[in-house]
Parts: C-alpha cells; sequence; structure tokens
C-alpha cells in the first residue's frame, strides 16, 4: 500500500510591499532561473542574500550573476520580496513530491528571456574582447525563443565585430538556428560594406 505524502503548507507573505523596484524584480527572476524546478524560496533567499550554505556552494550558486543582491536585506525582507514575486505572478510554487519548487509563470519568464538575452549579450561582448577561439556550446539547447531574441538584440546593433561569435555558433547549433545566424550574418556584413 502506498503512503500518502504529507506537503509542507506554504505561507506566502510580502510583509506588506504593495510595490516592487524593477531593478528588485529582475534579480529574484534571474536567481530563480538557476533553481527552477531544483529548488524552493529558502534556496532562493539564501542566493540572493549571499548565504555561503552548503546547498549553494554544491550547486555553484555563488556564480549566479545575482548572488549577494539582497545582502544588505535580512533574511525576513528578502524573503518578502520573493513571496511579493509569486503572490504578483512572476513566479510560482509547484509541488514535487513532498517539495515546493519555484516554477516561472509565462508572465515571469517574459521578462526572464529578456533579460537573459541582455545578459548573453553582454557576454558576447567579454568573448570578443578575450579574442579566439570562440566556445559556443553554452549556447546550444537553451531556450529556443531567447536565443532567437539574442539573434535579434546582436542584429539590432549593426556591429560587425560580432561575426567571428555567428560563425563558431552556427557551427554547433541546430538548423533552425543556424538559419537565423546565417541571416544575421549577412545582415552585419551588409553594415561591414
Amino acid at each position: 500500500m502506498r503512503r500518502k505524502s504529507r506537503r509542507a503548507p506554504i505561507h506566502l507573505d510580502a510583509k506588506g510591499l504593495s510595490d516592487l523596484p524593477e531593478a528588485d524584480l529582475h534579480a529574484v527572476l534571474r536567481g530563480a532561473d538557476d533553481l527552477i524546478g531544483q529548488g524552493g524560496r529558502t534556496l532562493l533567499k539564501r542566493l540572493l542574500r549571499g548565504s555561503k550554505n552548503k546547498d549553494i556552494l554544491a550547486r555553484g550558486l555563488e556564480n549566479s550573476p545575482v548572488y549577494g543582491y539582497f545582502k544588505d536585506l535580512s533574511d525576513e525582507e528578502a524573503l518578502a520580496r520573493i513571496d511579493w514575486t509569486i503572490l504578483n505572478g512572476y513566479l510560482r510554487v509547484e509541488q514535487f513530491d513532498r517539495l515546493p519548487l519555484i516554477v516561472y509563470t509565462q508572465k515571469g519568464w517574459e521578462i526572464e528571456r529578456e533579460n537573459y538575452a541582455d545578459e548573453l549579450l553582454a557576454g558576447f561582448d567579454k568573448l570578443i574582447q578575450e579574442g579566439p577561439p570562440f566556445d559556443m556550446e553554452y549556447l546550444k539547447d537553451r531556450d529556443r525563443p531567447m536565443i532567437l531574441r539574442l539573434l535579434d538584440k546582436i542584429e539590432a546593433t549593426g556591429d560587425p565585430r560580432y561575426v567571428p561569435l555567428l560563425v563558431a555558433w552556427k557551427t554547433i547549433d541546430y538548423k533552425k538556428v543556424q538559419f537565423r545566424i546565417r541571416d544575421v550574418i549577412r545582415r552585419l556584413e551588409q553594415v561591414r560594406l
């Protein structure tokens, strides 16, 4: 006979926050990206507070760009911002077995997709400074709409410096992405002429 699992009750409390600054919302969503479906509110709070907790270190979360973003806040204040994000429909908590894990809502993912594309574009600038060879494997198997948004942003820059990165990327990705990369390369090379 199967035993019923007891789910831990979740008590969300935004502590009276009526609004959240956009930068804080973006930090919570970016931090959540590192643990979607793998961690809950407490782990996200620890990440954003800059905890040296073994779970944070074991998962390499200290390398997150928002690690320690809320370091000047108390645990309660940081958790209130996370709860505000959940209560306002940017994240939700889903039960997996007995564990309440954080996942994006459509509204939250639309914001994070845009932010993450910006983050990847900034990473391209660093790669250009470092020079070849360019290892672009980290882009394969990413969310396709986010990758296409990144390519739109690269195209919008009109900067032909991105062409060597795109050429390296094109060799490792799937055909649909390769076609879009080829179009962006063509447009950036036209700017060069």
